[in-house]
């Protein structure tokens, strides 16, 4: 069931600084499976360090890179998430959203959403991803939810959540990744909503349940508008 959003919590979870920032775009890929006839996802805890979020348990995410407006897929987005992000953003941008959630997953965890393809030598960030011979499908994406950092936090982003099977992946097992996430696990749903989430995540949990037999249901969009917190859904 989907649970209200916890303006209260979000605020707790990074405090305002009174610094003016833009929200940079970002985007986040949560990854489902079923065991024992219960769904799964997969998280990770960031590390204590972290100047945003430390301690707390996300999916994998990040911001967009450059590259990623112009990095190679095995396929394209579904017709229908295309349509649904093309009503906020330019297609190239769009893309490159979708994009960037597989590359930061396989950053984060070593998880490639891709289909196999020849090795390649690539510039920058997509250069580990394409040396082991894989190319993202976005077609195994679906878009879920959207959220905007509120102002005055140490970080914005105007992050585009992102869904997908796990029988989409080259392997099954997260490894290592970047050590940006100090633990990787797949949860059973009912136990990733007792650790320490942000506040944001746990929203997009409940929005992932929901998903799981209403895969059709609105997109929510979060934000503050005027000092308060707002969730409208765009069909």
């Amino acid at each position: 069931m989907t649970h209200p959003f916890d303006a209260a919590q979000d605020l707790a979870d990074a405090p305002r600084t009174g610094g003016r920032q833009r929200p940079r775009d970002a985007a986040t890929l949560i990854l489902t499976r079923v065991r024992k006839g219960a769904p799964e996802v997969l998280m990770g805890r960031r590390a204590p360090g972290h100047v945003f979020m430390a301690s707390k348990w996300v999916f994998p995410g990040g911001r967009v890179e450059r590259t990623d407006h112009t990095a190679a897929s095995a396929t394209d987005l579904p017709a229908a998430d295309a349509v649904r992000l093309a009503r906020e953003v330019a297609p190239r941008r769009a893309r490159a959203l979708a994009l960037a959630a597989v590359r930061e997953t396989f950053e984060e965890t070593g998880l490639l959403l891709a289909e196999p393809a020849p090795p390649a030598s690539v510039a920058g960030p997509w250069r580990e991803f394409r040396a082991v011979g894989a190319l993202p499908d976005l077609a195994a994406l679906r878009y879920i939810a959207r959220a905007i950092t509120p102002p005055g936090r140490t970080r914005r982003f105007d992050a585009r959540f992102f869904m997908a099977d796990a029988s989409a992946l080259l392997h099954p097992e997260p490894t290592a990744g970047s050590g940006e996430l100090d633990e990787i696990a797949w949860l059973p749903l009912d136990e990733a909503r007792a650790v320490d989430l942000p506040a944001i995540t746990r929203f997009v949990l409940g929005e992932v349940a929901e998903r799981l037999s209403h895969p059709d249901r609105p997109l929510p969009f979060v934000r503050m508008i005027r000092g308060r917190h707002v969730i409208e859904h765009q069909a």
